[in-house]
């Protein structure tokens, strides 16, 4: 088949659905079919892995859903995209977050193909998806198939525009995400490490986790917090925050690299995902999982559907830091907990491989063109 990705994101910005749609290019390349990337592209030239990719348009940050989408509103857009779509003559169109403007919005309307959404987000709710209803289900016709990435994920989007979803996760790599490898070798000096992993924003509950680790110190000093993403806005003040609560205990990082984030999550004794809601998935909960690690993360459904409390790890409340350090103080205590949990988390990532992602996908889009 002849299959076009199509990301309304900065294709050149890592996140959440770009990881996605390379991953999925990648796999999808190697069961034989051939795949296009048409997302917008801030730096030119990128790739993660071998891919193809047609840039098209270039992405402004307009803040959304308490995060910054960098999507792409040109005027342009649907003569660009009806030219593309005109020489490529694919089997199958994929659109992530088919609603987000303008791209993905503009490929669906001119699209002759099979076309498949797949749905990534999951919010408490949506002020345009509620004002944009009448188009979503007009325009959602032309979608043969719609893929939601978790319970959540359908359940949000299904407020919007009821359908029939196939539940396909995310995927993970569980070759780069492995218990086996090289460390971060400065932060392993007896100290027990609990590290967060993602952006800066407040959804993100660096604020609570920092809290939490105030409380943790009282009974188990002996640790270190490693906070590694990208974010500006509110660095410096989880920064002061952790300075005037935990002293030295903490370590902030930038932007981590693909190739280095292996090196954290090994290097993590415990892994922390303290969310305050918005998460339709917790890909880097099993990215821990894939590295051996633990994890701790706050109950919301994104997380919930992912890990399964006392097994993989420990899911305690959300927006409190007191449940969150009661789940850490059990963890850091308890060596055993942390390699029982250790070995199960190895267990339930492997069901979220890439590989068999891939084919679920694959076997969709074959199911669509009988």
């Amino acid at each position: 088949m002849k299959i076009g990705l199509v990301s309304p994101y900065d294709y050149s910005h890592p996140g959440g659905v770009i990881n996605h749609v390379s991953y999925l290019a990648h796999h999808l390349r190697l069961l034989g079919h051939a795949v296009r990337i048409i997302a917008p592209v801030r730096r030119t030239g990128t790739r993660y892995f071998g891919e193809e990719v047609t840039a098209v348009g270039r992405p402004i940050p307009i803040p959304y859903g308490g995060t910054t989408a960098r999507i792409t509103l040109s005027p342009w857009l649907p003569y660009q995209i009806r030219r593309l779509l005109d020489k490529e003559g694919f089997d199958i169109i994929h659109l992530h977050e088919p609603f987000i403007p303008m791209l993905c919005v503009s490929t669906l309307q001119e699209s002759q193909a099979i076309n498949v959404g797949t749905f990534h987000a999951c919010h408490e709710s949506s002020g345009i998806y509620w004002l944009g209803r009448p188009f979503m289900r007009k325009l959602g016709k032309k979608l043969h198939g719609k893929i939601a990435v978790s319970q959540p994920a359908l359940d949000y989007i299904s407020k919007y525009l009821p359908a029939d979803y196939r539940i396909i996760p995310n995927g993970v790599d569980v070759h780069h995400y492995q218990p086996e490898g090289p460390l971060r070798p400065e932060l392993k000096d007896g100290k027990l490490n609990i590290l967060f992993v993602g952006r800066l924003e407040e959804r993100k509950g660096v604020g609570d986790l920092i809290q939490a680790c105030s409380i943790v110190k009282k009974d188990f000093p002996n640790f270190r917090l490693i906070i590694a993403g990208p974010g500006i806005r509110l660095r410096l003040q989880y920064k002061l925050m952790a300075k005037a609560l935990l002293n030295d205990r903490a370590v902030f990082t930038q932007y981590v690299p693909f190739d280095e984030l292996a090196k954290y999550y090994r290097t993590a004794d415990v892994f922390c995902a303290p969310a305050t809601g918005g998460e339709s998935f917790g890909i880097v909960l099993l990215e821990a999982m894939a590295s051996g690690t633990p994890v701790v993360a706050t109950d919301i459904p994104g997380y919930a559907s992912v890990l399964t409390h006392g097994k993989e790890g420990i899911l305690a409340k959300p927006k409190n830091p007191r449940s969150l350090a009661a789940a850490l103080l059990t963890v850091l205590n308890d060596r055993t907990m942390r390699l029982k949990m250790a070995e199960q988390g190895l267990v339930t990532a492997e069901k979220y491989s890439w590989e068999n992602v891939s084919r679920q996908i694959q076997d969709y889009y074959a199911s669509l063109s009988r």
